[in-house]
């Protein structure tokens, strides 16, 4: 697409939202060409973008920055080659057709268009699902994992961006799986902790201070809706693997913990070299020495997912940990490294 590209985002006000405002504020493509930032007008509303978030004020105009009422003309007349969609689901499925009508590549943050199977997105309950514009465009959507769908995401029109949970589980099993080693017969477990950012900026009761605060919680057991990422991307049925989430009383950062059990005996040098040659061309993905885990202090306010193992002394029962930032690795930071590979740009430009 060019030295640069004119972005756009949609729903600035969240917290991947402020994120990805600040990758492409500071992304080296985008220097002299500031997204459009998009949001409602309202009456009395303070339209200034670092009212909403101060912290990105520089001295570099920023403070001069506005946030626009949408509309598609006003995406025609800036002449928006890519629209980030950070905004929930429902409002994807009826935004998403439309851009891509205009004729602009879009990067979707939510989950509305990132399972091919009907089975999967039924958690979503899609009121539009199985219409005929529905469908066209699910066709059209790439899983956003650079990692798995690097190839289709450089001439995709509509990037799906995964699941934060789901990124982190994916990433430390493909590899095994991918090489048929893993014994399904006895079944994944993944155990995963994400801080409370994961749950979005709109408060609830189990999300606020003194609920999360010093505690520890299971949620959305055998329903959480990244499960049907889990078993498209990892050809998976939902026999073989159970993920189970918890509520870390953190504000940001996931540690998955995957069990798993090989069908015949393998070294700790070959399970490190098979991820070695799979991640290969990932530059933002880092794997651990062996006797050295991931911790979320080393992934948060990282664009990196963290993967390490350890291995049994029988060669077979093997623990694969991995840690990214859930707003990051798990949500804008992705979406950037999509937008990388949709403009032919390096992969981890404006993020390592």
């Amino acid at each position: 697409m060019g030295d640069s590209v004119q972005t756009a985002i949609l729903g600035v006000s969240g917290y991947a939202g402020m994120e990805l405002v600040r990758l492409l504020l500071q992304h080296p493509r985008l220097k002299d060409r500031p997204p459009v930032f998009l949001g409602r007008a309202e009456a009395g509303h303070d339209a200034s973008l670092i009212a909403l978030h101060p912290h990105l004020m520089d001295n570099n105009g920023s403070a001069g920055l506005k946030i626009e009422p949408f509309s598609w003309d006003l995406l025609k007349a800036r002449g928006v080659d890519v629209l980030f969609l950070a905004i929930p689901h429902e409002q994807s499925r009826e935004f998403a057709p439309i851009a891509l009508k205009h004729g602009i590549r879009v990067i979707d943050l939510s989950g509305a268009w990132r399972l091919t199977k009907a089975a999967n997105r039924a958690v979503y309950k899609f009121h539009d699902d199985g219409a005929p514009v529905a469908v066209e465009v699910q066709a059209k959507a790439v899983y956003g994992s650079a990692e798995l769908h690097r190839d289709e995401i450089r001439t995709a029109e509509l990037v799906a961006n995964p699941g934060c949970y789901a990124t982190s589980i994916i990433l430390a099993l493909k590899p095994l799986l991918a090489a048929g080693w893993v014994d399904l017969d006895r079944g994944i477990v993944s155990d995963a902790k994400s801080g409370v950012s994961g749950a979005g900026k709109a408060p609830t009761p189990k999300t606020h201070y003194m609920y999360a605060a010093d505690n520890l919680s299971a949620y959305g057991v055998f329903a959480h809706r990244h499960t049907g990422e889990l078993l498209e991307q990892l050809g998976l049925d939902r026999s073989q693997i159970i993920f189970t989430p918890h509520l870390l009383p953190i504000p940001r950062g996931i540690l998955a913990t995957s069990y798993v059990t090989f069908k015949k005996k393998h070294s700790a040098d070959e399970v490190a070299s098979l991820y070695r040659d799979f991640y290969a061309d990932s530059p933002l993905v880092r794997l651990f020495a062996r006797g050295h885990l991931p911790q979320i202090q080393y992934s948060v306010r990282t664009n990196y997912c963290d993967i390490g193992f350890e291995l049994d002394s029988d060669g077979r029962r093997c623990v694969i940990v991995s840690c990214l930032d859930n707003l990051l690795k798990g949500a804008a930071g992705q979406a950037v490294e999509n937008m990388n590979l949709m403009c032919g740009w390096g992969e981890a430009e404006g993020l390592a």
